[in-house]
């Protein structure tokens, strides 16, 4: 079973809290500059018995006239087929109601493969999915960090995400933090 969302980290960094001296208020300076972001779409893999994996893809968005500012369906398929040599398994999949997710290309696609199986979230439920979670945690890693170059930023999150890949404890316990669980129902007499 894989967990799939996207996310976009632009160049002003999210809030965090910090703590100052008694009447110094800390500052962080960011450029007035926000052209460019970084798109990034994460999936987490999951199987009883085996070890919670990450997956994920980033693009670069400098912010250039015609230039899309988003992830493309060929994203996605390149993520969704990229996992699917990872595991070596029939993929069940379950993401929200982005335009790529449901547009006729990735629909066709779905239709093409028989080891793909695609279920969709309701309309607004972002506890469920864990991979909302690992965003969440990469977010308040960047927090009061700014970025001067976009190249940094991505490689900034690249890198966090990279480290989140070793580490199965957290994944599962953003699997935890919605409440599913993988565990099969005992066989009956």
């Amino acid at each position: 079973m894989c967990l799939e969302d996207e996310a976009g980290f632009t160049r002003r960094p999210p809030k965090g809290r910090t703590w100052g001296r008694r009447g110094i208020t800390p500052v962080v300076k960011v450029s007035g500059s926000r052209s460019g972001r970084v798109s990034a779409a994460g999936l987490i893999a999951m199987r009883p018995g085996s070890r919670t994996r990450l997956c994920h893809r980033l693009r670069r968005h400098t912010g250039r006239k015609g230039e899309r500012r988003s992830l493309s369906e060929h994203d996605y398929i390149g993520l969704i087929d990229g996992v699917h040599q990872l595991v070596k398994a029939p993929i069940v999949l379950v993401w929200d109601r982005l335009n790529t997710h449901v547009s006729q290309a990735m629909r066709d696609l779905i239709d093409a493969q028989d080891w793909l199986s695609v279920f969709i979230l309701p309309a607004y439920a972002p506890e469920l999915n864990a991979v909302e979670y690992l965003w969440a945690h990469v977010k308040r890693s960047l927090a009061n960090l700014s970025s001067v170059a976009l190249d940094h930023l991505e490689a900034l999150v690249r890198n966090r995400l990279k480290r989140l890949q070793y580490r199965s404890d957290i994944l599962d316990g953003f699997l935890t933090g919605t409440g599913l669980s993988l565990d099969l129902p005992p066989p009956s007499p």
